[in-house]
């Protein structure tokens, strides 16, 4: 098994750009949260959410090809790595695309958290502070409602998300929210960014 700091060297070799690795460190909280508490393997949980979408700068396979670009060319990578087949087939099965079927805990947490941590992080930067402390599960339902914000996020993963792991939808939103206000500064949403330089 990769260790944390290892994987965090993968990330960051193949993704430059700053968002996407704050979106890496959301994804990980929600699902290091989910495997804490389903007593699950936190470690394999965390570090397969980490890598997700390490790939996805290098081939981001907008065509929605199967088996090439991403996340297929990062699992390659992963094999390569002799990472476990677990942590791969959930990297695949995230993407609906891959044709991979979501069979495990672990695949349908991944799922789940993905699309929900970058909503929730366009539903933080909105807010006047910037801030994940200012979203609660209310307003979040008002904004999926809200066709043009955040439009590159499907409204139907973020439901079937949810529908996948067997728990309300406003449950899902609060637990993710609670994830990541734990490192709301590591992903710049603890109202740092609303702070002004005085003149």
């Amino acid at each position: 098994m990769i260790t944390r700091d290892a994987a965090w060297t993968l990330l960051c070799e193949y993704t430059a750009n700053e968002n996407l690795r704050k979106h890496a460190l959301a994804v990980e909280a929600c699902v290091r949260a989910y495997a804490r508490k389903a007593a699950a393997d936190e470690d394999l949980w965390g570090l397969t959410a980490l890598l997700h979408d390490f790939d996805y700068e290098r081939w981001p396979n907008q065509e929605h090809h199967p088996t090439e670009g991403h996340p297929s060319s990062g699992a390659a990578l992963l094999r390569e790595r002799a990472l476990p087949e677990e942590m791969i087939h959930a990297i695949l099965a995230h993407a609906d695309y891959t044709a991979v079927p979501r069979t495990s805990p672990l695949d349908r947490t991944l799922f789940a958290c993905d699309e929900m941590a970058g909503f929730l992080t366009a539903c933080s930067l909105v807010k006047p502070g910037k801030s994940i402390f200012e979203v609660e599960p209310d307003s979040v339902q008002r904004k999926m409602k809200d066709k043009p914000f955040a439009r590159g996020v499907s409204r139907e993963d973020l439901l079937r998300g949810a529908q996948e792991l067997g728990i309300p939808l406003a449950e899902h939103i609060a637990f993710c929210i609670t994830a990541m206000r734990s490192i709301a500064a590591d992903l710049g949403l603890d109202g740092r960014l609303a702070t002004k330089p005085a003149p």
